[in-house]
This record gives structure tokens, C-alpha cells and sequence, in this order.
């Protein structure tokens, strides 16, 4: 076994197997001679020059200049071999090329080695070097690159197909005897093939990453490759390859399966939070978090590079988790499935295996071609085709039986009748998992926990439009008051032409509120009117909610027991019948496996028909067994039905079947009926959270308005002031004058301190007042857009500017806009529009954001359907 590692990954090659000189030109020569003449033999002197060149460099991989090549001679030996096989009997026999040994070593225990005098073992041999070069090609490429590892994955898929070539056609045949290697073996072919194809699929999957590929498809491809993985661990876990492999190897299979699989599960999230799927991707990722977390325990021995892609991995994970948590549960709060309820993550295979039978198919090799008669290889055709017609058609008559089978237990009700008389009650395999489902996901039983989840949020909805309507109300009362007491004085604008934008939102969601409480009552009552048909979901086992099949209540005879008991008996009779019919198959199949008549054609003397006759009599008594099997059970099945009307006439099943299928159809509409108040109820849930938000929204726009009116009713209060002093300086000496404020003197350094700031504003933003040494600038009033009302809406300049700089430098209000957009407020977070909302961002005017007072707002959603319908 070789290692590889690149920027991204780390990979396996693996070694040849190591042979002995062995010299095939002498043996062949002499059978030919024997066996034909020595003319043909001198004749065929350039072909068996070639096979001797062929073992030779075969045994002295330094010869090739390349993998390449050296693929390449491995191809053509094998061709070869396959040439010789038809020709040249190979055994200890006498009359067989007896003289010749193929002894090879084995890959992964150097010391433990085979001798077989067959050609099975070398061919195994040879498709077992093929498939280490395939291998060791892979590595070879730079696969830091696209292109590295698009070649790589080439490579890899020939390894693979070389290891299951050898796993199909040769491992078998190799195995035979005590003399034999395991990693010639048919398990560990497969595992070896199993390994290669993860390491191509594992090379699509970078390749997937770097093309900036979407999650779903990184998951469904990194899934496959953890499968793979998953499938060579297994392997190897399993005798006799678990004791022949070293730790390490071992480790690094298993660590690799477990990385890709939380790869997926990464991915997988990914997606899942695109679709705000929260629940679900908090159970995938928790999911990935235990296959690391496991993986670190059998580490040990595997290389630091993938520890450390285990350890970022992680790390990714939990970041994902983490956020994903919080959301739900500040967010969804939706029910976190665990991780054995998940349906399996999607997969998807990008490689297979090279189809080898057409890189080694030796039907082209000239090498001895004038050995075998033409009509030799025409007559092994046609054998072959009438042993696949016996085989289809007794396969054929065997499905056909099977299906007879299950179609007639189908109409006489069993063995569920018999199942329901012993109290053993099934459900229909899609009926049985809707209702798991509903069971899973609360069942009626949990839906008053949601409907009272509807309540606290309608309530908490209810509060909060009051909450926002109190501050509008107690802002307007007092800008009256103030309007009442200074008469034309008090210049600024009504309340009530600035907050008719926020009013009227605020009663339209009132108006939606009331709706939405008009929906909840709807659902309530039909929960409360179908809680009785709902009720046989909450059954655990749902079984237990099917009708019983009774025995009769009198009988004259008392033979129920006999009559149940035969029919019993008679299905057990059915039941082994059908067995034998898959062994049958199986035998078929074996058989065929085995035939090869190639020798007795090429050594035949008489007619070959008579030979075909012979061999095909092999057959026989496989096709009297199944015509026989066919036979027994049709008699078996009229008296099954004989049995059956017997059985349905004493226990009355027309009856019991009503009455079951009456349960299926209530069972069917309980679950239509939960569906759709869980639907509806969930559709409540969203309503409500986004509409918690919108109004979570304006109440804030309301505060900063407010907040924003408070600093110009107590800039207005002190213009009035001083124009009011003003005149009373007319008088120096009556001092009869009295506002009922006290005057600007009286308070020369300091004014009322503003509200604190809304959440989330910020106290460093500049603010709108000038220091004392510049120009004052205008007081509120003088503005380019009003602030509240409409875009047509034009505001005179204030007839009570300051008409000189303060003696005092005003403190900053809580956070505004710059004063060059003379505008009020601003939104009341750095990205108040959510992520739950995908409203397009209002137009500017200006180089700021226009006032949130007259934007429009998130809600409602773009779509509502069902109960929960905007007005």
C-alpha cells in the first residue's frame, strides 16, 4: 500500500503482487509438438516468443519507463492468458502442460505465497497488478488541479473495474485448493474495488467544491462518498479480512467514511437553513457531531493530514449548530427531530466501474489463432445459447409461480385473517407510516400545546399594538395641550398629519389581528368537533384501534380449532414450496457458472451434437424439480382455498373485513382531518410570529418619533420663551408679565435631558446642533421633506429661530439623522429589515436613508393563504 497527499486529501495505492522467473516457452513448445506436430510448433515460434518476452517483463516492472506502459503490458499478458486457456490445458495431468508452476506472492503479507499448476491463479494475479498500477496512475496526478483530479478520477474508476473484474471471473476459480493468497480472494476484491471507486467519487466531490457547486449537490455527492467509504470499512471489519490488513489502513477507511459522511450532514445543514428548516438541520449537524466524535476514538495510526481536516470539519460543524439553535429557539421554535427519525441523506454516485470485458477482451488476439478450429468457437456459441434459453425459461416459470402465489393469498385475505384471530393485527405498510408520522410529530393529543402557543402570541400581539397606539395617543394629548396654551404661537405640525402613515398601519394590523383571532376560534372549534374521530391516532399501538377477529360465539360442531389448524399447516407447506423454488434458481445459476465445455470441444473427436446432448442432461433434473414444484403447488393452493372458505364461513371474515376496512377509512380521514388543522395551526404560528415583528417594527418607528417630538416641543417651549421675554423687556419696570414658564435666565447652562435612546441606537453619531462658536442652525422646522407627512407636504421656516448663537453649547439628543437631511428618526438597528423579510429597500433621496415613518413596512408577507389572510 502507497500513500498520496496533496493540498486536500490524502489517498491509498496499492503494491503488485511479486512473482517468480518462470519460463513458459519449453512446456508450450513441447505440447505443441506433442499434441499437433512440429511443424506447427515451428510455425507458432514467433507467438510463443512473444508470450516469453511478455513474462519477462512481467517480471521486471523496471523494464516499463512508465505506469502506463506497465498497464499496458498487463493488458496484453492477460489477453494472452486468456488465449492460452482455451488452448492449453494446464493441470498436473499427463496429458496436460503439467510441467509449469505459477507461484505469486501476497500484496499485503509478502511472505505468505501460492503455487497452483493452473492458469487461474496467474490470471488473477495479472488482474490484481492491473488494478494496483490503475491505482498508482491515480496518485501520480497533481491533484491540486481540476484537471489532476479529473484524471485521477479515471484512474481510479480502471482500478475499480480491474478489482471487480477480478472479483466476478477470477477470484473463484483462484481460491480453489490450499495453496492461495487472500488478496486474490472474492472478498477482498470487492473490497478493494468498493475503495477505489470512493477515492474517484471523492475526487468529484472536490472538484464539485471548486466549481462553487450549490449545498444540495456537495451533500448528495459527499454522501456517496461516505458510502463507498462505509461499504470497504465493512469489509474489512468482517473475517478474513479483518485480521490482514494493518491497524492503520484500516483506521484510515473508517476515519474517511465517518469524515464524509459529516461532510454531508454539513452540507446538508447548509441547505436545510437556506429552506429555514431549522429543526431538521439542528438534527443533521448534531448527527455529523456524533460520527467525528466516534471517529476520534479509532484514530489512532491514521495520517495527521485527516485528523486535522476532522478537526476543522468540526469545527464548522458546531458554528452551524450553534447558530442554527439560537434562531430556533429565539425564532421557530420548532421541534427538533432526533437523528434516528431522519430519512437517510440523499446520495448520488458521479463514477463506476470501467467496464473491463472490452480492454481484455482477447477475441482479437491472433497469438495460436491456427491452434483452434474455427468451427470449435462456433460450436461453443451455439452451446452457450441453448443453455441461456433453459435457463430463461425456467426461471421464468418460477416467477411466474411466486407471483401466482402472492396473488392468490391476496384475494383469500392471508395470512392477515390468521394473524387477526391471534391478535397479531398489521396496518397497510403506507397507511402504518402516516400514521407514525402524526404519532411522531405530537398527534392530537399535542395540539392544544399549540393552539395555546396561538393564544400567548395573539395576546402578545394584542399588547404590543396598544403598547405603540398609548404612545401616539399620550404624544398627541399633550401637543394639543401645548397647542391649547399657546395658541398661534405653537407653530409646529398637528400629530395627527404626521402619525396618519403609522395609524393606519397599526389599524391594519389591528384588523388583521382580529381576523387572525376569528381563524384561531375556527380551528379550535374544529379541533373540538373532530377530537373524537381524531382521537384513534393517539393509540399506541395504532394496532390496537383494529377490530378483532372473535370466534363464534356458538358452534355445533367445535371444530374451529381443527379448521384453523390445517389452514395453518397448509400455508407453512406454501411457505416451504416457495424456499425451494429460490434454491432452485440459485442451482440454475451455479450451474451454468461452471460450464465450460471449451476443453471437451477442443478435444472432441465425434459430433457435436451428441456432446451438446450430453452436457445438456446436466440440466434436467433442475427442470423436473421445478415442474414439480409448480405442480404441488397448485394442488396446495386449491386446497388452501377450499381451507380458507371453511375458515371465512365459520369466523364470519366478510364481516370482520368490513368492519377493518371501515377502521382504514376512519384512520385515513382522523389523518386528513390532523393534517389539516396542523397545517392550519402552523400557518397561525408564522402568521403571528411575522406579524409580531411588523408591529415590533412600528413601535419602534413610534418611539423614535415621539422621542424625536419631545426634543422639538422643548426647543419650541424655549423660542416661545424668549420671544415672549422679549417683549417684556418692552416694560422694564412693570415686570407684570408672567408666561407661567420660567424665564431663558433662569436657566442659562442647562435644559431638560432628552429620553434615553431607543435600543440599538448609537450616542456617537453626530449630532444635529452646532457647538457654540458656528452659526445656529435651524431649530426643526426649516426643513427640505417633512418628516412625517407626505412628499408634497412643504413646511414654512419657523418664525421662532434663535436669532443669535446660544450663550451655552446644547447637549446631543439621542441619535438622529446628520442634519443635512433634515429628516427625523432613522430605522432603530443596523439592518432592521431581518433576513425573514426580502421587502426591497425604499429609494434614497439624499446620501442618507428617508425616515422609517413612511416607509412602507415588512408586513404583510408577500403571500397568506388558508386561514391567515391579510386584509
Amino acid at each position: 500500500m502507497a500513500t498520496s497527499t496533496s493540498t486536500t486529501n490524502i489517498m491509498l495505492a496499492i503494491f503488485e503482487k511479486k512473482t517468480v522467473s518462470l519460463d513458459l516457452y519449453r512446456p508450450l513448445r513441447h505440447y505443441i509438438s506433442f499434441t499437433y506436430s512440429d511443424r506447427e510448433a515451428q510455425n507458432l515460434e514467433d507467438d510463443l516468443q512473444t508470450l516469453r518476452d511478455l513474462r519477462s517483463d512481467l517480471e521486471n516492472p523496471a523494464k516499463q519507463p512508465s505506469p502506463s506502459a506497465r498497464r499496458d503490458l498487463l493488458q496484453s499478458y492477460f489477453r494472452a492468458l486468456c488465449v492460452i486457456e482455451t488452448r492449453f490445458p494446464i493441470s498436473p495431468d499427463r496429458d496436460h502442460v503439467n510441467s509449469v508452476t505459477f507461484t505469486w506472492y501476497d500484496s499485503f503479507k509478502q511472505k505468505q505465497k501460492a503455487a497452483q499448476q493452473n492458469i487461474h491463479l496467474e490470471k488473477a494475479a495479472i488482474l490484481f497488478n492491473l488494478g494496483a498500477v490503475y491505482s498508482q496512475i491515480g496518485l501520480s496526478y497533481d491533484r491540486s488541479s481540476v484537471e489532476g483530479r479529473r484524471q485521477a478520477v479515471q484512474a481510479f474508476i480502471g482500478a475499480a473495474g480491474a478489482f471487480a473484474y477480478l472479483r466476478d471471473n477470477a477470484a473463484t476459480k483462484a481460491s480453489i485448493g490450499t495453496s492461495t493468497t487472500l488478496d486474490v480472494s472474492v472478498e477482498c476484491a470487492g473490497m478493494l474495488e468498493r475503495l477505489m471507486l470512493a477515492q474517484a467519487q471523492e475526487c468529484v466531490f472536490e472538484n464539485t467544491i471548486a466549481k462553487g457547486s450549490t449545498p444540495g449537490v456537495c451533500a448528495k455527492i459527499s454522501r456517496q462518498v461516505g458510502l463507498y467509504y462505509e461499504e470497504a470499512s465493512a469489509a474489512l471489519s468482517l473475517a478474513p479480512l479483518s485480521q490482514h490488513f494493518d491497524k492503520a489502513w484500516i483506521a484510515h477507511v473508517q476515519l474517511k467514511a465517518s469524515l464524509f459522511y459529516a461532510e454531508a450532514c454539513y452540507r446538508y445543514g447548509i441547505e436545510l437553513h437556506e429552506k429555514e428548516e431549522v429543526a431538521e438541520e439542528i438534527a443533521r449537524l448534531r448527527s455529523g457531531i456524533s460520527a467525528l466524535t466516534e471517529a476520534k476514538k479509532n484514530s489512532k495510526g491514521a495520517a495527521a493530514q485527516l485528523l486535522d481536516a476532522l478537526s476543522k470539519l468540526e469545527a464548522n460543524i458546531n458554528r452551524n449548530l450553534e447558530r442554527a439553535v439560537k434562531e430556533n429557539d429565539r425564532v421557530y421554535l420548532m421541534r427538533v427531530p432526533s437523528p434516528s427519525s431522519l430519512p437517510p441523506l440523499p446520495a448520488f454516485s458521479m463514477v463506476k466501474p470501467l467496464a473491463m470485458s472490452e480492454v481484455l477482451d482477447a477475441s482479437k488476439e491472433k497469438l495460436f489463432a491456427s491452434l483452434v478450429p474455427d468451427s470449435s468457437a462456433k460450436a461453443l456459441s451455439r452451446y452457450t445459447e441453448m443453455v441461456d434459453d433453459i435457463i430463461r425459461t425456467q426461471a421464468e416459470k418460477l416467477q411466474q409461480g411466486s407471483e401466482l402465489t402472492r396473488v392468490r393469498l391476496k384475494e383469500m385475505d392471508l395470512p392477515d385473517s390468521l394473524l387477526a384471530l391471534e391478535g397479531h393485527f398489521t396496518l397497510p405498510a403506507d397507511l402504518k407510516e402516516d400514521v407514525e408520522a402524526v404519532q411522531i410529530s405530537g398527534g392530537p393529543a399535542g395540539l392544544e400545546a399549540e393552539l395555546q402557543q396561538l393564544r400567548d402570541l395573539r395576546q402578545v400581539n394584542q399588547e404590543l399594538l396598544v403598547q405603540t397606539e398609548e404612545l401616539l395617543q399620550k404624544e398627541a394629548r399633550e401637543d394639543a395641550q401645548f397647542r391649547s396654551q399657546f395658541g398661534t404661537r405653537w407653530t409646529r405640525p398637528q400629530s395627527s398629519t404626521l402619525t396618519k402613515n403609522m395609524q393606519d398601519r397599526l389599524n391594519r394590523y389591528a384588523g388583521n389581528l382580529k381576523q387572525a383571532a376569528e381563524s384561531d376560534t375556527k380551528i379550535e372549534r374544529s379541533v373540538r368537533e373532530h377530537s373524537s374521530l381524531m382521537s384513534i391516532l393517539d393509540r399506541r399501538p395504532i394496532e390496537s384501534a383494529l377490530p378483532t377477529l372473535e370466534r363464534p360465539i356458538m358452534s355445533l360442531d367445535a371444530n374451529e380449532d381443527a379448521i384453523v389448524g390445517t389452514l395453518k399447516q397448509s400455508l407453512r407447506h406454501l411457505e416451504t414450496l416457495g424456499a425451494q423454488r429460490a434454491g432452485l434458481e440459485d442451482m440454475l445459476k451455479e450451474m451454468k457458472r461452471k460450464d465450460d465445455i471449451l476443453p471437451k470441444l477442443m478435444t472432441s473427436t465425434g459430433s457435436y451434437e451428441d456432446l451438446f446432448k450430453k452436457e445438456l442432461s446436466k440440466y434436467d433434473h433442475i427442470c423436473e424439480d421445478i415442474t414439480q414444484n409448480i405442480e404441488a403447488q397448485e394442488q396446495l393452493l386449491m386446497q388452501i382455498q377450499a381451507q380458507n372458505d371453511d375458515f371465512s364461513a365459520i369466523f364470519n371474515l366478510e364481516d370482520h373485513k368490513a368492519s377493518r376496512e371501515k377502521c382504514y377509512k376512519q384512520i385515513q380521514a382522523a389523518i386528513a382531518k390532523y393534517r389539516e388543522i396542523k397545517e392550519n395551526v402552523s400557518e397561525g404560528l408564522k402568521f403571528y410570529v411575522t406579524l409580531q415583528d411588523a408591529i415590533t417594527n412600528v413601535k419602534q418607528q413610534c418611539s423614535d418619533y415621539v422621542m424625536t417630538r419631545n426634543i422639538q416641543c422643548r426647543e419650541m417651549i424655549e423660542d416661545v420663551q424668549r420671544s415672549m421675554a422679549g417683549l417684556s423687556l418692552q416694560d422694564n419696570n412693570s415686570g407684570s408679565y408672567n408666561s407661567g414658564y420660567p424665564p431663558v435666565s433662569q436657566q442659562p447652562h442647562q435644559r431638560p435631558s432628552p429620553p434615553p435612546p431607543a435600543a440599538g441606537q448609537n450616542m456617537s453619531q453626530t449630532p444635529i446642533y452646532q457647538p457654540s462658536d458656528q452659526p445656529a442652525p435651524s431649530t426643526g422646522y426649516n426643513y427640505h421633506h417633512p418628516p412625517y407627512g407626505s412628499a408634497q407636504q412643504q413646511v414654512s421656516p419657523s418664525p421662532y429661530q434663535v436669532s443669535s448663537t446660544p450663550s451655552y453649547v446644547r447637549p446631543p439628543p439621542p441619535q438622529l439623522h446628520p442634519p443635512a437631511s433634515h429628516e427625523y428618526g432613522q430605522p432603530a438597528y443596523p439592518g432592521w429589515r431581518g433576513p425573514y423579510y426580502n421587502a426591497p429597500p425604499a429609494q434614497q433621496t439624499g446620501p442618507y436613508p428617508p425616515p422609517p415613518y413612511t416607509a412602507p413596512g415588512p408586513y404583510p408577507p408577500h403571500s397568506q393563504t388558508g386561514y391567515y389572510r391579510p386584509q
